[in-house]
């Protein structure tokens, strides 16, 4: 027997796992099948295709089955539906229609079902059953598994379902009970079969509980009918549950109804288990045996009831009467369907009998109890496995000790109690600054910290509880233990709410019928608010045990040991718990805590890493956490009682295929507590928290569903003005958004026609509101909703019927209800993968909830907002723009030398023009400039355009930025197009100047050279041997007598003050009279002599205003400084280019003052304006005067030929004595000609090169990189000294440490060297590559080979024209020979150069740069020099034009700042001066007070944002308070009370407070 038991097994064995192989399920019976694996997101979530073979059927059912669809058991594939497609229209083929069977790819929805139940694991089993009860479809009692011929009772797998119903008692108080299921004490009715049976036994049961969805799988459904492989002996439950009206509830008590599938002749032990644990089992039979020893076992506790169908032949009363005397029973126990009955009748009947039984139960059993029962008759209890034992057993020990919620919290939680919450206060206090009053900010913002200090000391003074060292302990063990420990917690703790919960409503529902009882109606409300105990109070707690224990010392045993949390916090996130995000008990997130959490969910999954964010808001209790169940198949806590406080935020994998088209890696759901809740109403802030709540949430998500219940539009038009606040704060810091709203419980198909109307209602409410929203906001340039977000009021809308089909508890799920959130679910995918490229990765999740959070907690988010991503995506941009500006520069200084070089060689014979006329030339140059600038303008533009279209990078937060850099590249433009025009202007009119001066040198030397060949011819004539002493002699006298005949008119010096009077007049012409006035006071000449100081008037009231009086000279002191030393730079440059004055430097040197005369931070009044451009002019006249004198020198013809006289000499007597010249002439070209050339052409080109390298340092990528880099360089030396002059002389100071830099950089030389060599190399191939072609021309004299030579090199170098006038004096050499000299001597100027170069100092050649790299990187990283208004920090803004900004502002007092009456220097930093109520007056408030909240009235271009970490300014303040006493000498005031907080600031602290705040890692 044993043999053939075991054989039979085996048989059995083989054909589950043949049937799993079909399903596709084999691999999952070993290693089962996990929840995370079924709500994965993958193609299959929102394609539409049916099953197409077997192996699909499975996941179709999953699939229907999370989203609660009541279709899910309809499981037919593709092959099953187009059997009958197959037949020919016009065949006729009747012996294949009468066999035809529905077998084949067909699968028994309970073969299924079994399946999956054997395959999957213990969380899956209770996720499984929890929506087959939701959507009234029978779940598994009894499992069997066919391969070991075992079957389980599923205790553990029906453990989450919990039920509502009012049973006939209650159903006048209106009262409920809500328990668990399985806990229920109810009589179970159970149904089983003997033998054949023609009556459909679970058809009748459906008829029974009146359920037209079909509580029971038979064999009238779809598939039902299909042969049963594997669930033979399942033994299925459901329950009647009574809703407390008499007209609609089939039985007034609850019931549990059990089905039995198979024969009870094969399933003995199911059949036992059924008549222990039942009130009544009914048999249905067709054929009975009178014997009938199966129903006669004396054990069976159940009262036996006798169903049967008249139509049955063996069916007779004799055998009948037999039965009933045999088991004992009475006619009562007897069903007898007859042929006369029809179905409604017999289930009639049959209910009454149920009722019977249930109005008398001989027997009431909970699914627990019933446990014992299985284990006498060897049934396996699911929950009997060690994992579910162990977590039992340590969930049990926390929650055994329970009696008083409120108490337990408060002994066992107490961190998350009032420490807490005044933290949370404190924490707000800190950014809001409300109660500060008339102390000093940053004394009582140091006075709040050492508070917060305090607290966290206290927290860490209580010991861990007893109840939090077991929960720790627990969730650190291993894998499955810890997730059936955290169930069990779950479970436990809502069975112990759901107790004091419906105790507290009752007394509720005492006291509200006596309206007197107002204050203890309020209490028991509040105890209804406090006497939730989740799972998410034990995180909570050790959140805050955490946080607490990081203000210990590092090395402290007790933060060690809890280094670990945050890491199983995360591993639970990954498995897909909710981790709360917003306490909502304290309003507050505990940061430090999710953070970390984050960081180690990060370092988890790295590198896939990026997430896409979905986020439900909504008015409470109006389903939201039902709808993200219902469409992602999660479990966010739905239990009355148990509303959503606060925000939970859960991890949904993407599938690998899928991860491309989504672009991220996870979907992150966050659920939301309800907006306007009850409980919150009574507080004064409940509005705040909502703000707040709305405004972290929406800004965290890519898509947010706003969930709006239609019956309750007065609370919609709240939520609404909520969220379009949160969307509005959101457009402004450069968040994409998209929302979806969604309109719950609208079930008419014609929904979203009729509510056409309803839409446009809505968009009309959404745009007052974002206009009332942006009014409060202070943006009004936001009119519309759609201004604010991208919104299609016909795609943005989706109306969702009511959950329930009918009246609950017996309604199941509405099927529409599921389908509506189907689609709904389909259409945010689709959106989501549009949006995939603002998908955040872990750690920049992590940082917008940081940023989003202080950014909350000050009163004005928008205006408070900073966030490091932003300060990132800005970084970029600056940097992109600056390569894209410099390439634009670069190619226009390239462009302006070449017209400089072919303008100088205009009209000579190297240059290559057709035009003859200058003038005409010049307009061709300008022609030629414009389409340059229009070319590269066009370029930055496009490069701008491509740079916000890519996917990375975070383009989109930086938005708002995209035309201030546009508008840059205009200005950019423009002011190239002025200088190149004055380049070329000034270029084309010295060399018209020269013309004269060249014909008049040209036509000197050729008498010279007329002269030098008649004394030649004249010497030889006399044929006497002439030594070198006498040929000199000759040559001298004959040059004095040359020179005589020769005439020499002086030119003309310019009185260049003349010309720069005139300009200077011109310039303030249109200041008015008193300008001219001032202009007459002093001559230009006497101007300019001694340094500058301004004079400011007297003052009327020295008491009053001395202060501001003191401040504005020095300001203005300072401005004048600035602009004289930019000027002093122009004119350095403009000596060492040793070319002629031309009026445009004297009009360009008051357009630089008058540029940065528009940009000061002071009213300009005409008494400062006047003196300071006489002053400047005067200087600058004088230095003008010395380079047009000295180029007049230069130039003077008679110098020029004296000059060569030496040279004509050498010739002379050369030419004389026939000596051969060509080698000397080949050197005398390469020297005088062309190296000249060669060196002017690399020190131009050299520039660009090492401004090039320069510019790809981080510390000269962005001004705020820039401004990093020298605070740091500052703080690295730590001397009062240099600080000093950083904050008192701040250009001055940046112009050195830029050279300083500069220097330091290129010290070694190689880099410069290697520029040099590529230029000079450049140079050599130039001329080689013309000697070559001018050797290919065939010429007939030497001089057109060297004039062809300059012509091929006439855009690449210019040739002295002098040098090479001297040069073809008396040129006898052979031009061959000429030529293969003239090969050997380039090479030995190489080879000069290069030694030259080498050779020369760095310093050196610096100077003879025509674009200095100091005054470049001056210019770019002065930025537009502004500073603000308060603390003169500069502005780091990387635009032209824009808003000004500073990463890190300093106290007041460093800007010279004291109090009027201590004298003391002032402590107090903008940032938090900004938020307080505190009040300031200047010059430019006319000395009346305003209030710092309101500074943008005043300062409309300044964006000063709050302190968000409250340690930006670290830095400062660790300088102030080091060298306090000497700033204070230093200015002349007292020194500041320093705060204590700032005398703890170590300079590590301060160094890393400031690499955060510029985000420079």
């Amino acid at each position: 027997i044993n043999d053939l038991l075991q054989h039979l097994i085996s048989l059995w064995g083989t054909k589950l796992k043949t049937f799993l192989e079909d399903l596709g399920l084999d691999q999952f019976y070993r290693e089962k099948l996990s929840l995370n694996k079924i709500l994965e997101i993958n193609e299959k979530t929102i394609n539409d295709e049916p099953p197409k073979c077997k192996s699909d059927l499975s996941w179709h059912f999953l699939k229907k089955l999370m989203m609660v669809n009541v279709t899910a058991r309809k499981i037919k594939s593709v092959s099953m539906s187009n059997q009958d497609d197959e037949l020919e229209p016009d065949e006729l083929n009747l012996d294949d229609l009468l066999a035809c069977t529905n077998e084949g790819d067909s699968v028994n929805p309970l073969d299924l079902i079994t399946a999956l139940f054997l395959c999957s694991d213990g969380f899956v089993h209770q996720e499984l059953a929890l929506k087959m009860s939701m959507c009234q479809f029978s779940v598994p009692l009894l499992l069997p598994n066919c391969g070991t011929q075992q079957c389980t009772l599923m205790l553990w797998a029906m453990k989450d379902i919990v039920k509502k119903y009012r049973p006939s008692n209650l159903s006048e108080s209106k009262g409920f009970i809500e328990e668990r299921i399985v806990l229920s004490e109810l009589p179970m009715i159970s149904f089983v079969r003997l033998g054949e049976c023609s009556l459909s036994k679970s058809e009748i049961l459906n008829k029974l509980l009146n359920n037209p969805d079909d509580t029971f799988v038979h064999r009238d459904m779809e598939c039902g009918d299909i042969q049963r492989r594997i669930s033979n002996g399942l033994t299925e439950m459901t329950w009647f549950l009574p809703c407390g009206n008499k007209n609609m509830d089939i039985f007034s008590e609850p019931v549990a109804i059990a089905n039995l599938r198979g024969d009870i002749a094969s399933f003995e032990t199911q059949f036992s288990f059924l008549c222990q644990t039942s009130a009544a089992v009914f048999v249905f039979f067709d054929q009975l045996d009178s014997e009938c020893e199966l129903l006669m076992n004396k054990n069976h506790k159940a009262q036996i009831f006798l169903v049967g169908n008249q139509q049955s032949k063996s069916l007779t009363p004799d055998v009948l009467k037999k039965i009933t005397t045999n088991l004992g029973l009475t006619r009562n126990n007897i069903i007898i369907k007859s042929k006369q009955t029809n179905n409604a009748d017999f289930v009639k009947q049959l209910r009454k009998r149920v009722s019977d039984v249930i109005n008398n139960p001989q027997r009431k059993m909970s699914v627990k109890k019933m446990a014992d029962v299985a284990a006498e008759l060897g049934i396996i209890v699911d929950e009997d496995s060690p994992e579910c034992q162990d977590g039992k057993m340590k969930a049990d020990e926390i929650t055994a000790e329970i009696e008083d919620i409120l108490k337990y919290k408060k002994d066992q939680l107490p961190l998350q109690d009032k420490i807490w919450k005044e933290l949370t206060c404190l924490e707000k206090e800190e950014f809001r600054l409300r109660k500060v009053g008339s102390e000093n900010i940053e004394n009582y913002k140091s006075k709040l910290q050492s508070e917060r200090k305090e607290l966290r000391k206290k927290q860490n003074v209580s010991a861990l509880s007893k109840a939090m060292t077991c929960f720790i302990t627990a969730i650190s063990s291993p894998h499955r233990e810890r997730y059936y420990f955290l169930k069990w917690m779950r479970m436990n703790l809502d069975n112990l709410s759901q107790t004091k919960l419906s105790g507290l409503r009752e007394l509720y529902k005492e006291k509200c019928k006596d309206s007197e009882n107002k204050q203890e109606i309020k209490e028991i409300d509040q105890q209804l608010s406090s006497s939730s105990l989740g799972v998410e109070h034990f995180f909570r707690e050790m959140g805050q045990i955490y946080e607490a224990s990081l203000y210990l010392p590092e090395t402290d045993p007790s933060r060690q040991q809890l280094q670990h949390l945050p890491k199983l916090c995360a591993q639970l996130l990954l498995d897909g718990f909710p981790l709360e995000l917003v306490d909502g008990d304290a309003s507050n997130i505990p940061l430090r805590w999710v953070s970390d959490v984050l960081s180690q969910l990060n370092d988890l999954v790295s590198p896939k890493n990026k997430i896409l964010v979905i986020t439900v808001l909504g008015v409470q209790s109006t389903g939201k956490s039902t709808l993200l169940n219902t469409m992602f198949g999660v479990q966010f806590a739905v239990s009355s009682g148990r509303c959503t406080r606060g925000a939970f935020m859960l991890l949904i994998k993407v599938n690998e295929d899928f991860k491309k088209v989504l672009n991220c890696d996870f979907m992150m759901i966050i659920d939301t507590e309800g907006l306007k809740s009850p409980e919150l109403a009574q507080l004064d802030n409940s509005h705040e928290h909502d703000n707040e709540l709305a405004t972290l949430v929406v800004g965290l998500s890519d898509i947010t569903i706003i969930n709006i219940a239609m019956e309750n539009s007065i609370e919609m038009k709240d939520i609404l003005q909520i969220v379009v606040h949160a969307f509005l704060r959101m457009k402004e810091v450069g968040k994409k958004h998209q929302c979806q709203f969604v309109h719950q419980n609208v079930s008419d198909v014609s929904a979203h026609e009729k509510n056409l109307r309803d839409r446009k209602l809505l968009l009309d409410q959404l745009n007052e509101m974002t206009q009332a929203a942006a009014k409060m906001e202070k943006r009004e340039e936001n009119k519309s909703f759609t201004d604010v977000m991208e919104y299609n009021p016909d795609t943005g809308n989706c109306y969702i019927p009511g959950l329930w089909n009918g009246n609950p508890p017996m309604a199941p799920v509405n099927a529409g209800y599921s389908e509506t959130v189907y689609e709904l679910k389909k259409n945010i995918i689709q959106q989501l993968r549009k949006c995939g490229s603002t998908s955040n990765n872990i750690l920049e999740f992590r940082e917008w909830i940081t940023s989003l959070w202080n950014a909350v907690k000050h009163e004005n988010f928008i205006f408070s907002f900073r966030n490091s991503l932003v300060a990132d995506a800005y970084m970029r941009l600056c940097t992109e723009y600056n390569k894209w500006e410099w390439e634009f520069k670069k190619e226009m200084y390239t462009w302006v030398t070449n017209a400089e070089i072919r303008i100088s060689n205009f009209g000579s014979f190297a240059a290559k023009s057709k035009i003859s006329d200058m003038k005409e030339f010049i307009i061709v140059l300008k022609s030629e400039a414009t389409t340059e600038l229009t070319k590269l303008e066009t370029k930055i533009l496009e490069n701008l355009k491509k740079y916000f279209e890519q996917p990375e990078g975070h383009v989109y937060l930086v938005e708002g930025y995209r035309e201030e850099f546009s508008n840059s590249a205009k200005s950019l433009r423009q002011e190239t197009e002025r200088s190149v025009f004055n380049q070329i202007t000034v270029a084309a009119d010295i060399k018209e100047g020269m013309n004269e001066v060249d014909k008049i040198k040209q036509n000197q030397t050729k008498e010279i050279e007329k002269a030098v060949c008649a004394l030649i011819e004249k010497c030889r004539k006399n044929k006497v041997k002439m030594t070198d002493r006498e040929l000199d002699e000759s040559f001298n006298k004959m040059w004095t007598e040359t020179l005589k005949t020769l005439s020499f008119s002086k030119q003309q010096t310019s009185n260049i003050f003349t010309s720069v009077s005139h300009q200077l007049r011109t310039n303030l012409k249109r200041k008015g009279s008193h300008a001219c006035e001032l202009l007459s006071e002093k001559s230009l000449k006497d101007c300019g002599l001694e340094p500058f100081k301004y004079k400011p008037q007297e003052l009327k009231d020295k008491a009053k205003e001395f202060l501001a009086w003191l401040i504005r000279s020095k300001t203005r002191q300072e401005i004048a400084d600035s602009i004289i030393s930019a000027c002093n730079d122009y004119v350095s440059d403009k000596i060492n280019r040793k070319t002629n004055y031309h009026d445009t430097y004297i009009q360009e040197i008051l357009h630089i003052i008058d540029e940065k005369l528009n940009k000061a931070d002071v009213d300009i009044d005409i008494e400062f304006e006047v003196p300071l451009k006489q002053h400047i002019c005067g200087f600058a006249a004088r230095k003008f005067q010395k380079i047009h004198s000295d180029f007049i020198q230069e130039n003077d013809p008679y110098e020029c030929l004296q000059k060569n006289k030496e040279k004509f000499c050498t010739d002379f007597k050369d030419v004389f004595h026939k000596r051969d010249q060509c080698q000397k002439k080949a050197q005398e070209f390469t020297n005088q000609c062309l190296k000249p050339a060669v060196e002017i052409e690399v020190y131009r080109s050299l520039g660009p090169d090492i401004i090039n390298e320069l510019k790809i340092r981080k510390e000269f990528s962005t001004r705020m990189f820039f401004q990093c880099s020298i605070l740091l360089d500052l703080i690295s030396k730590d001397e009062f000294e240099t600080f000093n002059r950083y904050i008192c002389s701040y250009e001055e100071y940046v112009k050195l440490w830029i050279s300083r830099r500069i220097k330091e950089i290129f010290s070694s030389q190689s880099a410069v060297c290697e520029f040099e060599e590529k230029h000079l190399n450049s140079c050599i191939d130039h001329i080689n590559a013309a000697i070559k072609k001018a050797k290919a021309e065939k010429t007939d004299s030497l001089k057109t080979f060297v004039e062809n030579i300059c012509r091929n090199l006439g855009n690449k170098l210019v040739i002295s024209k002098d040098a090479l006038n001297a040069f073809m004096v008396l040129n006898n050499a052979d031009q061959e020979q000429f030529g293969h000299w003239l090969d050997g001597c380039v090479e030995e100027m190489t080879e000069a150069l290069t030694v030259k170069f080498k050779n020369t100092k760095f310093e050196t050649k610096l100077s003879r740069l025509h674009i200095k790299p100091e005054n470049e990187l001056f210019i770019k990283m002065i930025g537009c020099g502004k500073q603000c208004p308060f603390c003169k920090i500069p502005c780091e803004a990387g635009a032209e034009t824009h808003t000004h900004f500073a990463s890190v502002h300093r106290s007041q007092g460093l800007g010279w700042y004291r109090w009027n009456d201590s004298k003391k220097l002032v402590t107090d930093v903008c940032t938090s001066l900004v938020i307080s109520d505190k009040r300031f007056r200047c010059s430019d408030t006319k000395n009346k007070y305003h209030p710092y909240k309101q500074y943008s009235e005043i300062y409309p271009d300044w964006n000063i944002a709050p302190d968000g970490s409250l340690e930006a300014s670290d830095y400062w303040k660790y300088v102030m308070a080091k060298y306090n006493n000497k700033f204070a000498k230093e200015y002349n005031a007292e020194p500041a009370d320093i705060p204590d907080a700032w005398k703890k600031i170590t300079k590590e602290q301060a160094v890393e407070s400031l690499k955060k705040s510029f985000n420079f890692k």
